[in-house]
């Protein structure tokens, strides 16, 4: 392992904002996300596979009066959202080091306002469908943590993933698409992801890639 990836694991360890294994409110942060660490009753956010937190980060910006969470298993892109967020002063931003086949141990039913899924691994071959964070167990599992007329969003530059979650949610009982679009830079959308970019997102649209979104709700 390189010395940067040890002194992030460091950084996270001792970090404040970070909440991963061996902390105390690794067991005892579920359903009590707002009680516990927000200290407030502000509507809390999911980011999901945040990487380096930049949509985490992003949005906790545009928004101080909501609570965000970015979630990942990489402890070095989780370091780095969280030191980004404590150079900006974010108070209102928190980083879950932990895989999201293991979110039941984090998150109780109808604790969350929003989930956004921004730019995941597609996973195209078939036999990873069960990776695929648009399946439907992963989004059944998001339905049961976001509350009634919470929002499920996607931003992707997969038109693979772009089809295939269209379709695993218009066929969810649990789902309704209310937007979407293959190019949402040239869309009446693109204010719908508050102008928030990732560093791999501006290099796909550089490239002409196309991003594509979808907007959903839990009925």
């Amino acid at each position: 392992m390189s010395r940067r990836k040890l002194s992030h694991y460091q950084f996270s360890a001792e970090a404040a904002n970070v909440i991963e294994i061996g902390k105390p409110l690794y067991t005892e942060i579920k359903g009590k996300w707002n009680e516990l660490y927000f200290k407030n009753n502000n509507p809390v956010v999911l980011e999901l596979a945040c990487g380096k937190g930049e949509y985490t980060i992003g949005l906790g910006k545009i928004f101080p009066d909501k609570n965000f969470i970015g979630m990942d298993i990489k402890g070095d892109r989780i370091a780095r959202g969280s030191l980004a967020a404590t150079e900006s002063g974010l108070r209102n931003v928190a980083f879950l080091r932990a895989g999201i086949q293991y979110s039941d141990e984090f998150f109780q039913e109808n604790e969350l306002d929003e989930i956004w899924l921004i730019h995941p691994d597609p996973q195209v071959r078939d036999r990873d469908e069960p990776k695929r964070l648009t399946n439907p167990a992963f989004l059944n599992n998001y339905a049961k943590y976001l509350k009634k007329g919470g929002l499920f969003c996607l931003k992707t530059d997969s038109t693979f993933l772009y089809e295939y979650s269209l379709v695993t949610l218009e066929n969810s009982e649990n789902y309704k698409i209310i937007e979407h679009t293959q190019d949402l830079y040239h869309s009446p959308l693109l204010e719908e992801h508050h102008g928030v970019k990732t560093h791999y997102e501006s290099i796909f649209v550089a490239k002409g890639y196309t991003i594509k979104f979808i907007k959903s709700v839990v009925q």
